[in-house]
């Protein structure tokens, strides 16, 4: 299947596809090639609107009549109909975003896992009874928190949109899914899943749009009760602020510079495969990327020349070739953020080992070379800020508390690595690396029943597990006296 030219001129809104109130239909750029392939309706403020007060209706109309059980038989049956529809979501993806077909297939491969397991979770929703004095009985509920409004990413859009409406129907919340403007049209198409599953109309509303103004609007607006962000953590600031108004419930997945440890002892050739795939994977374009290499001195030279060899040896091509390893980036604002980086590496006085240039034979599209930096000190900018391009920065380090203590000299917690064969030592590093994941001769292991989340600028609250679910639920108490005597009770 080859997907020509696709277009979606309209927004999904109350279980309707809607012609934009206030926005416009807008060219979808192939990162592969630098062209347009397709047309996607973008919103505006109105279409924000209307898709809140949909959401709303649906909160309070026949979506809140279905139990916990009914809740859980839609999300198998949205998961059953997802699998059907996989080949052409992951196409959808890779033309859109750039990512490879062997990882888009991949990953939309196991999302249907996601909506599965939440379902289970649909049925474990509960309160708590609390014991107390005679006569009083005191119990917890857990509600809904409301109308969630989700602002997705432009690197991994199905990914975001599974971690965010899978505990939505779990919970019983409504959503309005905000789209990022560069990778609109996977998402459009869940929609159509949506409608084939019978989910009841508002509770999914579906539309892209500029961060400055549908983001922008739907964070502020009153009838919105939380916001679920992935994405940069300046936005996250931008948006407690305006979600101040009426103290909306937030959670965010904010970015990374995870430190990746490999010390003496390490298996080096599963270390170096870690190493290569986590710090290129994507064209670098994951929060939680391989991007500081943190080596033991005894090895470090020896790392720096394997891994410059490996990076030299990545297939870069077209997201839809099956043997591409890497593609490239998803648009020209961020292949212009990686050619800055280049240059300011240099600059800095790390030593550019291989890499560090544009692929211009590749045609039109957003290729880079796989980068690899030696010689770098952890005060470096390149070692420091989120690049978000297939650029690692190797350090060197004597000793275990010199690799913590490098590891956690960062704005940023998300996500950390280390390679070792002694156990102690690896449970020790794990306890003290500052960060909501830590892996332990493995990289970018990631399921739907592990909580996954920041620590520090990284983010607030956890996406998968059932921690997941507590972002979308409030808590109520409820006093019942059963003596029928107000004053036994009163101000104690």
């Amino acid at each position: 299947m080859t997907i020509d030219t696709y277009r979606q001129n309209q927004l999904f809104i109350g279980g309707e596809w809607v012609n934009p109130i206030d926005g416009e239909v807008v060219p979808s750029i192939d990162p592969s090639t630098g062209k347009e392939w397709a047309y996607a309706a973008w919103g505006g403020p109105k279409d924000i609107d209307r898709a809140v007060t949909a959401a709303n209706e649906a909160l309070r109309g026949p979506w809140s009549k279905f139990t916990p059980n009914d809740r859980a038989n839609l999300l198998r049956r949205f998961a059953s109909l997802y699998e059907k529809h996989v080949e052409r979501l992951a196409e959808l993806e890779s033309r859109d975003n750039g990512l490879p077909i062997r990882d888009t297939k991949a990953g939309v491969g196991m999302h249907a896992t996601w909506y599965n397991y939440y379902a289970g979770l649909a049925n474990s929703i509960e309160g708590r009874q609390v014991p107390m004095d005679a006569g009083m009985h005191i119990y917890t509920t857990r509600t809904p928190v409301g109308v969630v409004g989700a602002i997705l990413p432009w690197n991994a859009p199905l990914q975001m949109v599974v971690w965010k409406l899978a505990p939505v129907l779990a919970t019983g919340c409504t959503i309005i899914i905000k789209t990022a403007e560069q990778t609109p049209i996977s998402s459009y198409e869940v929609a159509k899943i949506v409608q084939e599953a019978g989910i009841p109309k508002g509770v999914v509303n579906i539309v892209t749009g500029l961060g400055p103004v549908a983001g922008a609007h739907l964070v502020s607006h009153p009838h919105v009760n939380k916001i679920a962000f992935t994405g940069e953590h300046r936005t996250a600031q931008e948006i407690m602020k305006g979600a101040s108004a009426n103290l909306k419930r937030l959670s965010f997945e904010c970015g990374g510079k995870s430190p990746h440890i490999i010390f003496d002892d390490a298996n080096l050739e599963q270390a170096m495969n870690a190493a290569t795939h986590s710090g290129f994977t994507g064209c670098g374009q994951s929060c939680a990327l391989g991007s500081r290499l943190i080596v033991q001195s005894t090895i470090y030279d020896k790392v720096v020349a394997e891994l410059a060899a490996r990076a030299q040896k990545v297939r870069i091509g077209q997201a839809l070739d099956p043997k591409t390893q890497m593609g490239p980036h998803t648009h020209q604002e961020q292949l212009q953020k990686t050619l800055k980086y280049f240059e300011l590496g240099q600059q800095e006085g790390a030593k550019l080992v291989t890499g560090g240039k544009r692929l211009t034979e590749l045609g039109d599209g957003f290729f880079v070379a796989p980068t690899v930096f030696a010689n770098v000190n952890n005060k470096m900018r390149i070692a420091q800020e989120e690049i978000f391009g297939p650029v690692v920065s190797v350090i060197p380090f004597k000793d275990e508390d010199e690799a913590v203590a490098i590891a956690n000299d960062t704005i940023y917690g998300l996500t950390g690595a280390l390679w070792s064969q002694n156990l102690g030592r690896a449970h020790r590093v794990a306890a003290q690396i500052e960060a909501g994941t830590v892996w332990v001769n493995t990289y970018r292991y990631l399921r739907w029943s592990v909580p996954y989340g920041g620590f520090k600028i990284s983010g607030i609250g956890r996406e998968n597990g059932p921690e997941s679910l507590e972002g979308y639920l409030e808590t109520k108490a409820v006093y019942m006296n059963l003596s029928g005597n107000y004053a036994d009770y009163y101000a104690q």
